[in-house]
């Protein structure tokens, strides 16, 4: 998928993207709330997490501007009980440079096209680190999702207590 200016272009990920992949996610572990790990995980194990979600069927994507990789999304099994199998949670990661750009709904959108088109995915769940992160939570309204709650204090990063906001989107015709 090419946006309209040709600007960028959004597509599967590939082994290729996953030194791109670790650098984006250890900039929100190190400086964001929006993850709640700690420490930034090495490549070898992005690697790992790239293939378990793609090996299930799920998708995982990779948004680009003049072919250098500067967001990816993907949708994970909710929870891993076998009556969850038709729900997945949904990821959505931008290097600083490329945030207010329409990259991320852009990302959401075809993460949610990917979901549907498996024919067996039914509900996709945000879960929002941070009930201050108000770029996040207006992407995911705006792309159909409703607030389903807020957990407080659930987390604690960098000296303070976070919350977490759930938001949830049917899929298809659910």
């Amino acid at each position: 998928m090419t946006n309209d200016a040709g600007a960028w272009s959004i597509r599967t990920a590939e082994p290729g993207d996953v030194s791109a992949v670790a650098r984006i996610y250890a900039e929100h572990v190190l400086h964001g709330t929006a993850s709640f790990e700690e420490v930034p995980p090495v490549v070898e194990e992005m690697a790992r997490r790239m293939r378990a979600v793609q090996d299930v069927g799920l998708p995982y994507i990779v948004a680009e501007v003049g072919g250098v990789v500067v967001g990816f999304a993907y949708a994970g099994p909710h929870r891993p009980r076998a009556a969850y199998r038709h729900t997945v949670e949904d990821s959505i990661y931008l290097a600083a440079a490329a945030q207010g750009r329409g990259l991320g709904r852009a990302l959401l959108e075809q993460l949610i096209l990917r979901c549907e088109a498996t024919g067996r995915l039914r509900q996709m769940i945000a879960v929002i680190g941070d009930s201050a992160n108000a770029g996040s939570i207006a992407v995911h309204a705006r792309a159909g999702f409703r607030m389903v709650g807020t957990m407080t204090d659930v987390g604690f990063k960098f000296g303070r207590w976070l919350d977490t906001v759930i938001m949830q989107r049917p899929l298809g015709g659910a």
